[in-house]
């Protein structure tokens, strides 16, 4: 279960990736090829104007297993994983905390979101050049890809996020956990600029149980 949340969304549950090594060096500015610099240009002016999004999601686990279920982002710093039966998991991001809930289990995780690299999606502003998560991006197979770390403590990434080009769009992330395995979420449907309810950012909360009469 733990290697599941840990995998089930690269930008939300990152922070719990942990990476050996020494802090790799920061990347300068000045160290993008032109044609870098151009294509995170492009991909955070998309990623900045976007205030709300939802769509479905196909995950793909490590051992090939698959969940399905929608996202819902608010900006700045929200975000919601609703995944479909029979899979117990709710993710909710709010309020400056990560919420991991299981509802077979009847329990609620919490974590800080800032020790994440949420912001390449949430942030109000993005500016993909000179955020330290970035440490490449490249263009493969009609479409570029921005390879992120979840951690300074990361020589290498372990977050490739994909867009579509020419018109630039966030189709899919993979991220791979510490025992080498990789778990691909993809978008479908994908809405922008959606009128999302607040509730739906409500932290999760343990179901209450009820006291059996006598």
């Amino acid at each position: 279960m733990r290697r599941f949340t840990l995998c089930l969304a690269a930008l939300v549950s990152a922070a719990l990736l942990g990476g050996a090594g020494q802090p790799a060096p920061q990347r300068l500015y000045q160290a993008y090829s032109d044609q870098e610099k151009a294509d995170l240009d492009k991909i955070s002016a998309y990623l900045n104007g976007i205030k709300s999004l939802k769509a479905g999601f196909v995950q793909i686990g490590p051992d090939g297993g698959m969940d399905q279920g929608q996202v819902f982002i608010q900006k700045p710093g929200q975000i919601r994983f609703e995944y479909k039966p029979p899979s117990p998991v709710l993710i909710v991001a709010t309020g400056g905390s990560i919420y991991v809930k299981n509802s077979r289990l009847n329990t609620v995780d919490r974590h800080d979101l800032s020790d994440t690299p949420l912001g390449l999606l949430l942030n109000e502003r993005i500016d993909l050049k000179t955020n330290k998560a970035v440490i490449g991006v490249v263009e493969q197979n009609g479409a570029i890809v921005v390879r992120a770390r979840s951690s300074s403590n990361r020589n290498d990434s372990n977050i490739a996020l994909v867009f579509s080009t020419p018109g630039i769009e966030l189709r899919q992330w993979t991220v791979r956990d510490n025992q080498g395995g990789n778990t691909t979420v993809a978008l479908q449907s994908l809405e922008t600029g959606a009128s999302l309810d607040p509730s739906l950012f409500t932290a999760p909360q343990k179901a209450v149980k009820q006291s059996s009469r006598q």
